[in-house]
């Protein structure tokens, strides 16, 4: 079995105590930005990976939404933003660049761009991983949406005079939680090795939610976040998927499926859930 696993600091709730021996898997864990994890599990080189929801969306039929267990946010994500030199009303025709690593935010991006700020933006995709983030400054554009550890050191810099956040934006359109990424198993992976993977999974992020400073601090160390935004971020996110999340995720599903972005029936594959 190969499980797939985010390196960013968001993950580290759900796989801290994996990543200690605290917590034993039976299974290889990959590392990939969520792009490269949607396209590993959809070519079955994974059988257990978070992914983007929007994947999920795309291919409900060939995986199986692995219960209680994901990454969400009830208004600020923190780490899911736009920086743009100008308000966001001001975008229409603009070029406003979009990360490479997801496929779920540049969605929530152009949604809320259409609906909620009545622009249409010229977009590029551009990679927008920390290390990129000094190159971005050459490349024309107003606006910039980056994820991931790069949204938190991009913010702390203050190069850009607008910055949006798309948890928030969600929250105050809809009312509803957002959910960013999933768990999902291939169909066709043994069910008996899943619910193992599974339930060690749980087990981990019970340690990991238990032991929020620890991980803040290691992932302080390891990214230069400061420790403190580190906590307050992670403090912010919910990894669980309760009804209301649910809720939240099948209204985006319904305003993609609107577009013709996302099968109308991944729908039904949430409500099986």
């Amino acid at each position: 079995m190969r499980l797939g696993r985010i390196p960013w600091i968001n993950c580290h709730p759900v796989y801290g105590a994996i990543d200690r021996g605290l917590v034993s898997i039976a299974a290889e864990l990959v590392t990939g930005t969520a792009s490269e994890l949607n396209d590993l599990l959809a070519a079955g080189e994974l059988q257990v990976s978070v992914v983007s929801a929007v994947e999920y969306a795309r291919n409900a039929a060939a995986y199986h939404l692995l219960p209680d267990l994901a990454i969400t946010c009830d208004g600020p994500v923190h780490s899911v933003a736009l920086f743009s030199r100008r308000p966001v009303a001001q975008l229409d025709g603009c070029t406003v660049l979009r990360t490479a690593s997801s496929r779920t935010s540049v969605l929530l991006l152009d949604l809320l761009a259409r609906h909620r700020w009545q622009v249409r933006p010229r977009y590029a995709t551009a990679r927008a991983e920390a290390a990129d983030l000094a190159a971005l400054a050459g490349l024309p554009h107003e606006a910039v949406l980056v994820i991931g550890d790069a949204a938190l050191l991009l913010a702390a810099e203050r190069i850009y005079p607008v910055r949006v956040d798309l948890g928030a934006e969600w929250k105050a359109w809809t009312g509803l939680p957002f959910v960013f990424a999933v768990w999902a198993a291939r169909r066709d992976a043994r069910s008996d090795a899943v619910r193992e993977i599974h339930g060690r999974l749980l087990e981990s992020r019970r340690w990991g939610l238990a032991h929020l400073d620890e991980l803040a601090a290691d992932a302080a160390r390891s990214t230069g976040v400061p420790a403190d935004v580190c906590r307050a971020y992670l403090g912010d996110l919910d990894y669980a998927l309760s009804y209301r999340h649910l809720a939240g995720l099948t209204d985006f599903f319904r305003r993609l499926a609107q577009e013709g972005l996302v099968p109308d029936g991944s729908l039904s594959f949430i409500s099986a859930a």
